[in-house]
């Protein structure tokens, strides 16, 4: 788990920007109902995704467990953000229509908690939207994924869609369609991988040992183009509806 404290200074910066942010937000609105008048935006970070989550009579929110991600977020949204952690929002039940949580699931082993809670401040027929599959939609099929993929495991991906199925049904969340958007500045070079490799950035589905580790390495620093971003991702929104 990253420190987001110290990660909120180069968030932005090193996760694709505007782009990205824009992409994702589209993609999330496309998702809310018309009728909605309030969304919560949780683990919001910096804000970027959240100020472009907007829409005639939409107010929106953000909630966010880190300080420094906070600040950053107020600046973007004044009076609208709160500290919170994502399994204890200080709001009523049934106060909101529509709670986003973008590329927050993969990130935590307590996403049951997390789908939990959205369900309780959801009101009847509101909606959660959600990012699953991050980590393999990073597989595009590039050589670099070539190398990679007999060594991929998704068991213990905390965001698998239909993990998060399973948990949202429990809560009386109802699967509706999702949505795909493009992460913007996302795509992987051979270089930057075999740094990734090496500090245990990929422990969520690589667990192999130090040798394997630098045979893979070996691979990936032996392809063409060593700085050349290959294609970027295309990132999965799944959304759910709270019945009633």
């Amino acid at each position: 788990m990253l420190d987001y404290e110290a990660e909120a200074a180069h968030y932005d910066r090193t996760r694709g920007g505007v782009p990205r942010a824009e992409a994702a937000a589209e993609a999330v609105l496309r998702l809310v109902p018309p009728g909605a008048r309030t969304l919560l935006d949780v683990a919001c970070g910096t804000g970027l995704v959240t100020e472009r989550l907007t829409r005639a009579g939409l107010r929106v929110y953000g909630a966010d467990a880190a300080h420094a991600m906070l600040r950053a977020a107020a600046g973007r949204l004044p009076g609208r953000t709160v500290r919170a952690d994502a399994r204890r929002l200080p709001l009523p039940d049934a106060s909101v229509d529509a709670v986003s949580a973008v590329w927050l699931l993969h990130l935590v082993p307590f996403a049951p908690e997390i789908v939990a809670e959205a369900a309780r401040v959801l009101r009847p027929g509101g909606v959660l939207i959600a990012t699953v599959d991050k980590d393999a939609a990073h597989d595009v099929g590039s050589d670099i994924d070539e190398i990679l993929r007999p060594h991929r495991s998704e068991t213990d991906a905390g965001d698998r869609s239909d993990l998060i199925t399973r948990h949202a049904t429990a809560h009386g969340l109802d699967p509706a369609p999702g949505d795909h958007f493009t992460g913007h500045g996302q795509g992987r070079t051979p270089d930057d991988t075999v740094r990734r490799l090496r500090s245990g950035y990929f422990a969520s589905w690589y667990d192999g040992d130090p040798t394997s580790t630098e045979t893979l390495a070996a691979a990936l620093a032996a392809l063409p183009d060593q700085d050349r971003p290959r294609d970027d991702p295309r990132y999965r929104l799944a959304s759910f509806v709270k019945r009633g």
